[in-house]
């Protein structure tokens, strides 16, 4: 992804029409109209941070709604050899987007469903989690992932994968998993999801890491399921 980015990249939401605005002003109304909220996403190669116009009720309906996303004051961090680069605006695909930190409004309360919490490990990429996804009360878990849209909500999450010679392990509120890149998904326990809290590193930088320590698990391909 690094390799590929330019130093201004633009994106318009909304139809086309021969009466459409230049793409100039449909992006400058855009900017104008949406909330702003922190965006920090995991694709195959890297990490990438930046700022996001919110014009939807939820990021996760945001993510959804579109196949292409505009940051601004963008940073992208190899996984490899933590090589950085900052870029003012960066034009982002769906599909280049594994994981997505849930953060911004919680949506509107009256369209909130009961549902029940369920334990699961996947893994996407070179990207570990644990976290609970939430299906209707008496619903299969898997099968209901399955019927989802792309993007996939889960909550008390942490996410374990390899940053250069390091392994990091960071604890995140909620994150939404793209469930079409995901490798494995399986049921697990609590105990799996709810490790230990972990202490904040003091590392400094636009990108600031929570990373600590590093877990190590049994892993087995027995009773794993492709979704």
């Amino acid at each position: 992804m690094i390799g590929s980015i330019g130093r201004r990249l633009r994106l318009t939401f909304g139809s086309s029409s021969d009466q459409a605005p230049p793409e100039e002003e449909r992006v400058d109304v855009y900017l104008a109209e949406a909330p702003e909220i922190e965006f920090v996403a995991y694709s195959e190669e890297s990490l990438l941070s930046g700022r996001l116009r919110l014009d939807a009720d939820r990021l996760t309906d945001l993510l959804n709604q579109h196949d292409e996303y505009l940051l601004v004051d963008a940073l992208v961090e190899s996984l490899t050899d933590g090589y950085a680069v900052e870029v003012k605006e960066v034009l982002v695909n769906r599909d280049e987007l594994l994981l997505v930190h849930a953060v911004g409004p919680r949506g509107n309360a009256g369209r909130r469903q009961r549902t029940r919490p369920h334990a699961m490990a996947l893994q996407t990429g070179p990207f570990h989690v644990r976290g609970y996804l939430h299906v209707l009360p008496g619903a299969d878990p898997l099968l209901a992932l399955r019927r989802r849209k792309p993007m996939v909500p889960f909550t008390d999450a942490w996410i374990e994968y390899q940053s250069g010679a390091v392994r990091q392990r960071r604890r995140v509120g909620a994150v939404v998993v793209n469930r079409e890149l995901i490798d494995w998904i399986v049921p697990a326990v609590d105990e799996e999801v709810e490790l230990p809290d972990l202490p904040l590193n003091a590392e400094k930088g636009p990108l600031v890491k929570d990373f600590t320590g590093q877990l190590l698990f049994a892993d087995s391909d027995e009773g794993r399921f492709a979704v």
